[in-house]
């Protein structure tokens, strides 16, 4: 099974089964009980609270945001040069070990 790490706000990190075919939005929900990552749109691209930063080491492996993808990391908080939507990032093979950072807070357009 592939590997994926979260390090959460406080440094903590943890490793979680990621299975080929699931968004990062939707493993960080399978592992609610260790991790926080809202996704208040629940994956169809309409808010930013999924934002998550990728260690740079694998921000390259990824294929490309789409211009929507940035036009809503525009609204994230704590964007960064590698910032991108949790429920974008979709499990390969390649990705096997990736590591991704949760922001210390995120921007709920319809609720903040």
């Amino acid at each position: 099974m592939p590997k994926m790490i979260f390090i959460k706000p406080d440094g903590e990190r943890v490793e979680v089964d990621a299975p080929l075919g699931l968004s990062i939005l939707e493993i960080a929900h399978q592992n609610a009980e260790k991790i926080y990552l809202e996704g208040a749109c629940e994956g169809s691209l309409a808010c930013s609270t999924c934002h998550v930063v990728v260690d740079p080491e694998w921000y390259e492996k990824l294929s490309e945001a789409t211009e929507d993808e940035e036009d809503m990391l525009d609204l994230a908080f704590g964007l960064t040069k590698t910032s991108r939507l949790g429920c974008q990032i979709i499990m390969t093979p390649e990705l096997d070990g990736i590591v991704v950072k949760l922001p210390a807070a995120t921007r709920n357009m319809l609720v903040d």
